[in-house]
């Protein structure tokens, strides 16, 4: 297929190329990996500025998305590639060959910088926000090889879901340290003042006034940010609410352990040891069922499955994404309705052809690299997540570039006076901050 690149695209790849660090902020369905691939084939083969590329990837990106970008595009056939995946000699036989592209998994960065020679003198990272924790194994790994590469690209849809605390180590994985600093202490010190706290032990921190406008300003020189809306003939996104109420029983049940952190019934009991635990555990209940302490599952209520149940009547046929978060969501969704979970390349693939008419999908192992926008588009969150980033890379498999519905629905099944309501409210608090980033640094692109 021949590329035509739009008017912003190109701006892109010419950022790319004019920049040794590059922050590409791509919002979801923009093509950002076409736009990378083709500013990687320029400097390999046009300004021969470097010679082996290391891709890391979420696995099924590295896996999938990748080699399908090369080999779907006319002008990237120069580019030979080898996908480092697998089990370790997999790994080291496909490092081994003579290539311009390595592709590999994220989580095997901490390997691959430990046991093999880094001889890559560009880095791509597709998914930025992977390495947003300072002190993880990949990020570590990455840092001490970040000096031997004299490119580097990173790419994002959503930089800052969990807040602008999330930019230290995304940055300093690209320029070391130069714009925010090199130390986190150092950061939160210029930035941040403490928020929640209990005695010296500080649990939160809260921007200082102004620390957006000059974390922004800090980066603005290495970033470019898009949204798909400025570029794209996109659907409309309609979002609702579809609320359930439970009865009088099932919310003492849900007082008792927001009160005691303790729920005992039938003989089961059901523990919460400290705040962050007690909301994984209301998360349950509202959505209708607990793991208890031995590790059982606790039936509470059926009012979310109903309302599924509900949602996919009124579909008439049409296909419905599901969004679960816990094991047991999924366990009670497949027993009430013919579903099937998108956890396969053959089931996405399925999908795609429209021969699913109910699928099932976790955010957090299906969230980034997937299309799925040609097997429908409507999702249902059975169950939602506290994690911004998750939320939205799981809509914009849906809501992107290649929808051809003129409208994308997405629904919330609410349980009424339940935690749901506050999670609701907690992404839509961040958004504003990772809205504020974006526009921040949003490029300018004239046509």
């Amino acid at each position: 297929m021949k590329f035509i690149p739009h008017d912003y695209q190109q701006y892109a790849i010419d950022f790319i190329e004019s920049h040794p660090t590059a922050a590409v902020l791509l919002d979801m369905g923009l093509g950002k990996t076409v736009i990378t691939l083709t500013a990687l084939n320029d400097l390999l083969f046009d300004h021969f500025e470097i010679s082996r590329v290391l891709v890391i990837a979420p696995l099924r990106v590295a896996r999938n998305t990748w080699p399908q970008e090369i080999g779907k595009w006319e002008h990237l056939n120069h580019i030979r590639y080898s996908v480092a995946v697998g089990t370790e000699k997999e790994r080291r036989d496909a490092l081994r060959k003579q290539t311009s592209l390595y592709i590999i998994n994220r989580e095997n960065v901490p390997w691959l910088v430990e046991k093999t020679d880094f001889t890559y003198d560009a880095i791509v990272i597709d998914e930025l926000s992977s390495f947003k924790n300072w002190s993880g194994k990949r990020f570590k790994a990455l840092m001490k090889v970040r000096p031997l590469a004299k490119r580097v690209i990173g790419l994002t849809g959503t930089p800052s879901g969990n807040g602008l605390m999330d930019l230290f180590a995304e940055f300093k994985v690209l320029d070391m340290g130069q714009r925010l600093g090199r130390f986190i202490t150092k950061y939160r010190q210029d930035y941040f003042k403490p928020d929640k706290r209990n005695g010296q032990v500080v649990f939160s921190y809260a921007p200082l006034p102004e620390a957006e406008e000059r974390i922004y300003e800090k980066i603005s020189d290495i970033t470019i940010s898009m949204k798909a809306a400025d570029h794209l003939r996109m659907p409309e996104l309609i979002e609702s609410e579809y609320s359930v109420r439970m009865d009088e029983e099932e919310k003492k049940m849900y007082a008792e352990m927001c009160e005691q952190l303790v729920l005992q019934m039938k003989g089961d009991e059901v523990t919460a040891a400290n705040a962050g635990v007690l909301s994984g555990k209301l998360v349950q209940m509202a959505n209708g069922a607990v793991y208890t302490d031995d590790g059982a599952t606790l039936h509470i209520h059926d009012r979310k499955l109903d309302a599924l149940e509900d949602i996919i009547e009124s579909m008439n046929g049409k296909p419905l994404l599901v969004a679960y978060w816990f094991r047991h969501d999924a366990e009670r969704v497949e027993k009430r309705v013919p579903c099937v979970r998108l956890d396969t390349d053959e089931t996405i693939a399925r999908w795609n052809r429209g021969e699913i008419p109910v699928a099932l999908i976790h955010p957090a192992s299906a969230g980034h690299g997937l299309n799925l926008q040609s097997g429908g588009s409507s999702l249902v969150w059975f169950g939602i997540t506290w994690s911004l980033e998750l939320y939205q890379q799981t809509v914009a498999r849906l809501y992107r570039q290649g929808q051809n519905s003129n409208t994308v629905v997405v629904q919330h099944i609410i349980a009424e006076g339940t935690i749901d309501e506050r999670i609701l409210r907690a992404l839509k608090r961040k958004d504003k901050t990772q809205t504020a980033l974006i526009e921040a640094v949003k490029a300018e692109v004239t046509s």
